[in-house]
């Protein structure tokens, strides 16, 4: 049972990864990113996920350094970018993406998308900035089953975690259930998709019944499926929303009737089409 803000999963090599935490997609740099990042840390988040892509991540460094809050209680997420891949360039670009943090370390690394060429390289760059020091966890974003098989074929690390569009209407239930067998811990991005589930009757049904808003219902629809989340704000009163999801939960037939929403359909792309 998820209770608390402060509630962890552990991954398959014992790092504890908060099960809730902040996104940044498209948080503008300078300002708008640390007033977000300060505001989560204000109101108990310990978990912050950025990008190369996002052009965000000196923000979110110094957002954390200026918090008070102790850097190892801080659980931070970047990632390498398309252009970025191939062993060499993954170890430059990690490097760039440490110092635009301005932290020794960082929590989890991910490759951002599967691209279709040169993956399985970024992997074992991966590999070797966990083997050395630089990150506690590494793993991969947007990648289906038959990208994470190819990386089992040969890899030293099965992947920590893997962060993947998830919401009610694309529940990747194949995906999911094969992440759980493997011991790679699933993470939902753009959970609300994009805030187009706001409106929906089914879920709005289940928020009046619990006293919640529709975006409560599906973060905590996240959380019963054991799925990581990190719904994106830079507004102080939706961050304060999204984080008040650990007084209730749904019951079977609530997580059922949401499951029942699925259309498998996508906001972002298809990472089987996806590439540069």
């Amino acid at each position: 049972m998820i209770t608390s803000i402060n509630d962890c999963t552990t991954l398959n090599n014992g790092v504890k990864m908060p099960w809730f935490g902040l996104g940044v997609y498209k948080s503008q740099p300078g300002e708008e990113v640390e007033t977000a990042v300060r505001l989560a840390i204000e109101h108990g988040y310990r978990s912050v996920d950025t990008a190369k892509l996002y052009n965000n991540e000196e923000g979110v460094g110094k957002a954390i350094r200026d918090s008070g809050i102790r850097r190892e209680d801080i659980f931070v997420t970047t990632k390498v970018w398309n252009t970025d891949q191939g062993f060499d360039n993954t170890l430059k670009a990690f490097e760039a993406s440490r110092k635009r943090l301005g932290m020794d370390y960082v929590d989890l690394y991910l490759i951002h998308w599967p691209g279709t060429r040169l993956y399985k390289e970024t992997w074992k760059a991966l590999e070797k900035l966990y083997k050395d020091g630089y990150v506690r966890a590494i793993g991969v974003s947007n990648f289906n089953i038959h990208h994470i098989e190819t990386l089992l074929a040969d890899c030293e690390f099965v992947p920590m975690v893997n962060q993947v569009e998830y919401h009610p209407r694309l529940t990747q239930t194949e995906l999911l259930a094969y992440c759980k067998s493997h011991n790679i811990q699933f993470e939902a991005w753009s959970p609300l998709m994009r805030g187009q589930l706001l409106q929906d009757e089914t879920i709005r049904r289940i928020a009046d019944a619990h006293g919640k808003t529709p975006a409560q219902v599906i973060l905590r629809w996240d959380l019963e499926h054991g799925v990581v989340t990190i719904p994106k704000s830079v507004r102080k009163e939706r961050i304060q929303e999204n984080a008040d999801i650990f007084d209730f939960t749904l019951s079977s037939e609530e997580v059922a009737a949401i499951d029942a929403l699925n259309r498998n359909e996508r906001v972002g792309p298809d990472p089987d089409t996806f590439d540069f």
